[in-house]
């Protein structure tokens, strides 16, 4: 019998002084057994710092045509394409054909991540960023992360300060081109 997903509850207060966005958002978040506790914060992360209205989590890694996160409008058009973690150039392709706009989030390596991708096809890849954070940051912080975990997450020109469950960390967010 297959294990199936573990509940994780969020309780997220965002102020994203760049962007103009200060939002409590409650979160519940599926964790699929196959899926790290790394995995899990960055896709938590890349939803915070995405955040607008019409965004939602998806199936995520047991899906295998969707992304992590989308952003419809108010009809139900795809407006934009997250990713999470190392996905390959066909995807980014496919979403930069079905949505205006693409991200992806990586809690690894971006230049290996990049250089993967090099001599691939990926439409608008110039205009696809790839964001990342300081080494050893969405590592450090997962360890932390329990059933209920209560998150303070401040952008200010594009550095990060969380506070997760009482313990701070911080980080730059650091943005290259996927092509």
């Amino acid at each position: 019998m297959a294990a199936g997903a573990t509940i994780h509850t969020f309780t997220v207060t965002l102020a994203d002084v760049d962007r103009g966005v200060y939002e409590d958002l409650p979160l519940r978040v599926a964790r699929h057994p196959s899926e790290t506790d790394v995995y899990m914060l960055t896709r938590v992360l890349a939803y915070a710092l995405e955040y607008e209205e019409g965004i939602a989590f998806t199936e995520g890694i047991s899906s295998t045509d969707e992304p992590a996160i989308v952003v419809r409008d108010a009809t139900g058009a795809l407006t934009a394409w997250i990713e999470v973690g190392a996905p390959d150039a066909a995807r980014l392709y496919e979403g930069s054909m079905k949505a205006g706009r693409v991200a992806v989030y990586t809690h690894r390596d971006p230049g290996k991540l990049v250089a993967a991708w090099e001599g691939k096809r990926i439409h608008r890849g110039s205009e696809i960023p790839v964001y990342s954070f300081d080494r050893g940051f969405v590592e450090a912080a997962s360890a932390i992360i329990e059933r209920r975990t209560t998150m303070s997450l401040s952008v200010t020109e594009r550095h990060l300060y969380l506070e997760l469950n009482g313990q701070t960390f911080s980080s730059d967010i650091h943005s290259v081109p996927a092509a």
